[in-house]
């Protein structure tokens, strides 16, 4: 460290001497540190930043010594392979050989494996289904593509990531060059790109069971297509426990289970996936197993009703006319992810079958609407005030789901 020098001074000092470096407080900017580095026959001056580790970006160093090493390897293959680095994503191996090859096989044993539970579920949804209710063919056909339900489109979810010995980018294949942060890992597959590779790579993310450490809190796409279900399977689980016993119960989905045994279902899940025992022996109050449910769609990341598509159902919710608002509520349900779009669609239709038992349980749209609005969609700025402001709307909005379902989906 030299203090408060000159940018005229911090040049004489690493004269001649290639990758020399030194530190100095700026002159305009007193308490603002500069690091002056030798590089290319000229001196390089870079402003430092430091929140208990020297940053760079994305990439963070334990020491000064780390971040200059990073950067003049860096500053060396810029400069020496520019164009070459320029034309690297042009002639991907990824569709050839490596990441796509091995996910290829990889859904293939796994479609082989589930192949007749596949048909069988085909057969069962379609054949209830008259013909003249499904409004939308295309996506009918993105959730049958391959002949299989659950292939739905997932970005890869990319982070930072230093690699431990020379690693390959499995998208251009080629070296992925620094010190640290030398490129991207997909979380929840393991892809391994440089970062200006990551914006070619398809949306196709086949996560992997093994990096999927919960249920709860995960991604709803990214736990549908790891478990290679439809939807995700506490949904489908829940539902199938509260329509075999629950349906005529009094307040259902009003009513409050124990917050504790709610946790122990969701622990359950967390623990055992879809062989989380919920059974009556195990959980006699139904409540807890609906509590489980309204708190697994809490605890969801990016809502059922996703944060893109919040605002136009609110939107369309204030459409005074009832045909132009059911046209654009079925609009903005097409803006839906598949995973999102199916599972809305499923807990829709077991929403109907507790209505059809108000007599019982005293539960109409109106009341769903009520339980599940703010369960289901949140406004995506963490606003008290928006959210109390679109609370008669998210109400609105369930309840028109519910009372339509069989026209909506």
């Amino acid at each position: 460290f030299h203090g408060i020098i000159s940018r005229e001074q911090a040049d004489e000092i690493l004269a001649g001497v290639e990758g020399a470096y030194i530190l100095r407080e700026s002159q305009r900017q007193p308490g603002c540190y500069t690091l002056a580095l030798r590089f290319g026959n000229q001196t390089l001056n870079y402003r430092l930043f430091y929140d208990g580790k020297h940053f760079v970006g994305e990439k963070r160093f334990e020491s000064i010594h780390d971040l200059v090493t990073d950067g003049l390897i860096t500053l060396y293959i810029e400069t020496k392979a520019s164009e070459y680095i320029s034309k690297m994503t042009t002639n991907p191996i990824y569709e050839h050989i490596g990441y796509a090859t091995l996910l290829r096989e990889k859904v293939s044993r796994r479609l082989s494996r589930t192949k007749n539970e596949s048909r069988k579920a085909s057969v069962t949804s379609e054949e209830n289904t008259p013909v003249e209710k499904i409004t939308s063919l295309v996506r009918r056909a993105a959730l049958t593509q391959n002949d299989n339900h659950f292939n739905y489109e997932k970005a890869h979810n990319f982070k930072v990531h230093t690699f431990r010995g020379p690693h390959w980018c499995e998208y251009c294949a080629n070296f992925m060059w620094g010190l640290i942060a030398q490129g991207v890992r997909c979380s929840d597959c393991g892809l391994n790109v440089h970062k200006q590779c990551s914006k070619y790579v398809p949306n196709d993310c086949q996560p992997d069971l093994k990096r999927i450490k919960r249920v709860y809190c995960c991604d709803l796409t990214t736990l549908v297509k790891a478990h290679n279900t439809q939807r995700p399977m506490v949904v489908d689980s829940c539902i199938r426990e509260i329509e075999a016993r629950g349906l005529k119960s009094e307040g259902l989905y009003r009513v409050s289970g124990f917050t504790e045994h709610i946790e122990d279902v969701k622990m359950a899940f967390d623990r055992d996936g879809d062989k989380a025992d919920i059974s009556a022996s195990i959980y006699p109050d139904i409540n807890i197993i609906a509590g489980a449910l309204k708190l697994y769609f809490r605890d969801l990341p990016i809502p059922v009703i996703t944060y893109d598509t919040y605002s136009k159902f609110i939107e369309a919710a204030k459409i005074c006319n009832p045909d132009e608002r059911l046209e654009a509520i079925h609009e903005v349900l097409m803006l839906l992810p598949a995973a999102h779009y199916e599972t809305l669609r499923y807990l829709m239709i077991h929403l109907k079958k507790v209505t059809l038992h108000e007599k019982e349980n005293f539960m109409n749209a109106e009341n769903l609407g009520i339980v599940f609005g703010p369960t289901l969609m949140r406004p995506p700025e963490d606003s008290t005030l928006a959210t109390l402001n679109d609370m008669r709307y998210q109400k609105l909005i369930v309840q028109i789901l519910i009372e339509n379902e069989d026209v909506l989906f």
